[in-house]
């Protein structure tokens, strides 16, 4: 397999407007396509935006006719799969001849249920695949439900066998065993935390899991929510919610790209598969270093065939 450029796209959204960032993400993949990536990854929900520091008029026990208003804005600027959304992203990554990996978030048709998924498309212009995050951390359980776990499937492409997980998933021990199982090389992890204990647990992914990781983050200023929004934000809320932290670690731990912050920024970085062969000489989370005799994950749900 020949090596290739990876790119991850640290961006803002135009905030709430599902339409504007839809154009602002084609703009970004032909710019990532000039660098010749092959696959390129977008943060978490960057469709509409990730609604840090806005609390949709919740407290213990209390909900507020307001704060219905502003789920409703957002649920308004959700997507939903496939869509005429997914539809334009798939042919944009076609038009790019890449895969393109994207975080939205997304309503589902039949129940209205919003999800935190993350979306990939294919070169060929298809919509190959979506993963609804499993557990949605702690105030984002106000908006987004559960996904049910049979999606949690790795995507066998020319590139390599690719997948991942949203935020903090990536903290479930199983979640990521669930994934290794499946002879994983690229990991994704798009997410919104900027906090420097990140890198360090993509660090540890790249080892644990002798793969090439790839993390998206968005960037994210007070001044990229639309007014009506600021005046809801608490007095304390930062004048930089999101700093950023996206970046491109090998299998073997090291920083091959970032990370980056307190800018929008598309990274980029050489993905060779021989790295892995050579980092999984000494380790191999799912070969010579398993204990199958003592360990055995009880995966409940099944991916679906």
């Amino acid at each position: 397999m020949s090596p290739y450029i990876a790119s991850v796209v640290q961006c803002a959204p135009v905030f709430f407007d599902k339409q504007k960032t839809l154009q602002k993400l084609g703009q970004l993949i032909r710019s990532a396509a000039r660098e010749k990536a092959r696959l390129i990854l977008f943060p978490e929900v960057i469709i509409p935006g990730y609604p840090r520091g806005l609390i949709f008029g919740t407290a213990v026990g209390g909900r507020t006719p307001e704060g219905r208003e502003m789920f409703l804005q957002y649920w308004e600027n959700a997507i939903e799969v496939p869509g005429k959304e997914t539809a334009q992203l798939a042919k944009w990554a076609k038009e790019a001849r890449a895969y393109v990996v994207v975080g939205v978030t997304e309503r589902d048709t039949v129940s209205d249920t919003l999800f935190c998924s993350l979306l990939y498309f294919s070169p060929e212009g298809k919509l190959i695949h979506r993963h609804r995050k499993i557990k949605p951390t702690a105030a984002e359980r106000i908006i987004w439900g559960e996904g049910d776990g049979s999606d949690l499937t790795v995507q066998e492409t020319p590139l390599g066998k690719i997948g991942g997980l949203i935020c903090w998933e990536n903290y479930m021990p199983l979640a990521r065993t669930a994934l290794y199982q499946q002879g994983l090389d690229v990991y994704l992890a798009p997410t919104a935390d900027c906090r420097d204990s990140w890198q360090a647990t993509l660090t540890h992914i790249a080892c644990e899991g002798r793969c090439f990781v790839l993390g998206c983050n968005q960037y994210l200023t007070r001044q990229h929510y639309p007014a009506a929004l600021q005046k809801k934000l608490q007095k304390d809320h930062p004048s930089l919610p999101s700093s950023g932290g996206s970046v491109i670690i090998g299998p073997l731990g090291r920083v091959l790209a970032g990370p980056s912050f307190g800018k929008e920024e598309i990274l980029t970085a050489e993905i060779d598969h021989r790295e892995i062969v050579k980092a999984k000489m000494d380790f191999d989370v799912i070969g010579h270093y398993a204990r199958p005799d003592i360990f055995e994950l009880d995966w409940k749900k099944k991916p679906l065939s």
